[in-house]
């Protein structure tokens, strides 16, 4: 059965003048739903297939990867359509962690699974490769 699920990624803490944008599919780039001087927030939906007796499988332009170890792309700089810039950056947010009983909270209490990511690297430039999760996936209402 398949489900569409909203999603929130955070960025905490970006990268001052850097854009960032969510990948959508091969090309497409998705603006942020808000931004502050410490965040960035993407808001938009994926589809879940939950086959019985499988692992949740994730769907739609904003999955990317093989079906084992679909994640979502956090582009910035150049990659995020921005000139003048020195950063080519993607950042790799693995879904791989989100359990069907999360999913099945979604589905039936309408709110929305949220994932907040640190926006700088170790280098002091904007986060890149697979990003942790700060504290997981969480339901948010």
């Amino acid at each position: 059965m398949k489900h569409e699920i909203p999603v929130r990624i955070i960025v905490q803490d970006p990268l001052p003048g850097v854009a960032m944008l969510v990948q959508r599919g091969k090309n497409e780039l998705l603006p942020a739903t808000a931004t502050s001087a410490n965040t960035i927030s993407f808001d938009f939906t994926i589809t879940v297939d939950l086959a019985p007796d499988a692992p949740p499988n994730f769907l739609g332009k904003f999955a990317q990867g093989p079906k084992d170890q679909r994640f979502i792309y956090v582009n910035s700089g150049t990659y995020a359509h921005q000139g003048n810039t020195a950063w080519s950056r993607r950042a790799k947010i693995s879904l791989m962690t989100i359990t069907r009983e999360q999913i099945a909270e979604v589905v039936s209490s309408g709110g929305r699974l949220e994932a907040a990511i640190p926006g700088r690297s170790r280098d002091g430039g904007p986060v890149c490769a697979s990003v942790p999760v700060i504290d997981g996936w969480k339901l948010s209402r």
